[in-house]
């Protein structure tokens, strides 16, 4: 602890043993802050994405599945399977006023979606019960029902690309919602992009008669997507096509991953060069004290002594600097919501412009075993740094350090 606290002599030790400090400190706390930010967003997009995609999916040919009940019921007869629901998928122009704008249009049966997604529990205005057959009404997203310019109980017309011979020719079949509804998950490509009808108003519309384009699933473990739709693929035949959710999008989530190890070993390269300062400190240290470490030596101390009170001070700078480091990275990491407003509101820009980004907010999800892994390697990488620098303390020759004193 004394060498730590070197002489006014020598002061420009104690400020290297600072810098190797504050170095751990901001490494550490980057790191976890960072690898808690690529949890949250992870887990945010996951969560989004599923309150509005499938757990699993079977779909039929040719984007429809004719005699789906059959198949609905021996799907949700698995163990792992909590609610299913039908399901038609068409894409169409919604135009109001003159706004036009493309759209992913769901048809839906209102009670057995609110088993398997959430739109329902974020709707802004309306209600998803006032989708019933017959009277045509429509659920728009936020941003689509904006950028139309439509609000709740205004008319728009849904151009859908199924055409019908006229004598004029073929020409696109026009049909007028009503929309009861609008929901905003805080996904800009739901909120931009989905309108939800009824299954009924759908089937009519895009001429499916009674098929249905595929039946969505709920389950209870969300990760065990991938075992039941092998599962359900072997027992429903091959006339059906079965897909979850890490198949849907499997790009993004495998980059999210990539994304999250690169970040990892590029904010760990602070925690390195912290402990490059650490030798810097400690072979300065050790050229200061070389007479001290030959009068010790003279007296009969042995190497290995020498060697250990060098790799002492090395550890305490590490877990000094260690224990700092998760102290902030954890007040950080748990308080980034409040810390991101603050910043933002200071110098008056946005982190994430909601139409660029998939989130607007800057979400975190700490980690017991990303706190533990950076806490062990800022250790293991500050107990290696000591190695040379005691190795080179405990070989001092006292014959020679004497010499000129």
């Amino acid at each position: 602890m004394r060498y730590t606290r070197s002489k006014q002599r020598t002061r420009f030790i104690s400020v290297i043993t600072l810098i190797s400090i504050v170095g751990i400190v901001l490494g550490m706390t980057v790191l976890i802050t960072v690898l808690s930010v690529m949890n949250g967003f992870q887990k945010e997009i996951r969560t989004r994405i599923l309150g509005v995609a499938s757990h699993v999916q079977i779909s039929g040919a040719d984007n429809q599945l004719a005699n789906w009940e059959p198949l609905a019921r021996r799907a949700a007869a698995n163990p792992q399977v909590e609610a299913t629901a039908p399901y038609v998928s068409a894409q169409g122009l919604l135009t109001f006023s003159s706004a036009v704008r493309g759209a992913f249009i769901r048809g839906i049966e209102p009670q057995l979606e609110a088993r398997v997604s959430d739109i329902g529990q974020h709707m802004k205005r309306g209600s998803m019960d006032a989708l019933r057959p017959g009277e045509f009404g429509i659920v728009l997203g936020n941003e689509l029902a904006r950028a139309l310019g439509a609000s709740l109980g205004e008319k728009v017309v849904l151009v859908a690309p199924q055409g019908q011979v006229t004598p004029a020719g073929i020409l696109p079949r026009l049909k007028q919602f009503t929309v009861v509804g609008i929901f905003g998950v805080d996904h800009f490509e739901y909120d931009s992009g989905l309108a939800l009808v009824h299954l009924e108003d759908a089937q009519k519309l895009f001429r499916f008669g009674d098929a249905v384009s595929g039946v969505r699933l709920k389950l209870k473990d969300l990760f065990q997507s991938t075992a039941v739709a092998r599962a359900l693929a072997r027992e429903l035949g091959p006339d059906v096509y079965l897909s979850d959710w890490t198949m849907q999008h499997a790009n993004f989530f495998r980059a999210v991953q990539i994304e999250k190890r690169m970040m990892f070993l590029i904010v760990f390269l602070i925690i390195a060069v912290a402990a490059f300062n650490i030798i810097s400190s400690l072979v300065m240290a050790v050229k200061d004290k070389q007479s001290d470490i030959a009068i010790l030596r003279t007296l009969g101390a042995e190497p290995r002594s020498i060697m250990k009170i060098f790799m002492v001070q090395g550890a305490v700078i590490g877990v000094f600097g260690t224990a700092l480091g998760l102290i902030g990275g954890i007040s950080l990491a748990l308080n980034v919501d409040v810390v991101v407003p603050f910043i933002e509101n200071v110098f008056g820009f946005k982190f994430l412009a909601k139409d660029v980004y998939y989130i607007s907010e800057l979400p975190t999800d700490l980690q017991t075993a990303d706190v533990v892994i950076t806490g062990v390697v800022s250790l293991v990488l500050s107990l290696l740094a000591t190695i040379y620098p005691s190795y080179r303390a405990a070989r001092i020759n006292p014959a020679e350090a004497l010499r000129y004193e």
